[in-house]
């Protein structure tokens, strides 16, 4: 039986749908190769119920097993591209929040420098 984390409690549904769908693609992927649950298993060195977990996206099974089933499609690199500091737009959107907000001191500073 898996065993039950706390964290998975605070997951974002749109989280748990990215999960849910790579389970699903990486269970079309072992289809199209003509590979059973058990022989997957067995390559990737886990048990039948792990592979079945992770193609149903349960979020209790370990990245690892995931960047296993990407690395035995030949998309392993994919999982480091997910992070990548020029797609992360929310730490975009905080330094140009700074950047504006600089600016904004600045044009107050130099019009009161002005006044004197």
């Amino acid at each position: 039986m898996p065993k039950s984390s706390a964290h998975n409690d605070f997951l974002p549904p749109q989280a748990a749908q990215a999960i849910a769908a790579l389970g699903q693609n990486l269970a079309l992927a072992r289809l199209r190769r003509k590979e059973s649950l058990r022989s997957w298993a067995l390559r990737m060195g886990v048990a039948v119920r792990t592979v079945q977990r992770m193609e149903k996206g349960d979020p209790g099974v370990g990245m690892g097993v995931y960047a296993l089933a990407l690395w035995m499609m030949g998309r392993s690199q994919e999982m480091a591209n997910m992070a990548l500091p020029e797609n992360d737009m929310g730490a975009l959107d905080l330094e140009l929040q700074i950047a504006k907000n600089r600016g904004r001191a600045s044009s107050v500073k130099a019009s009161s420098m002005k006044v004197q």
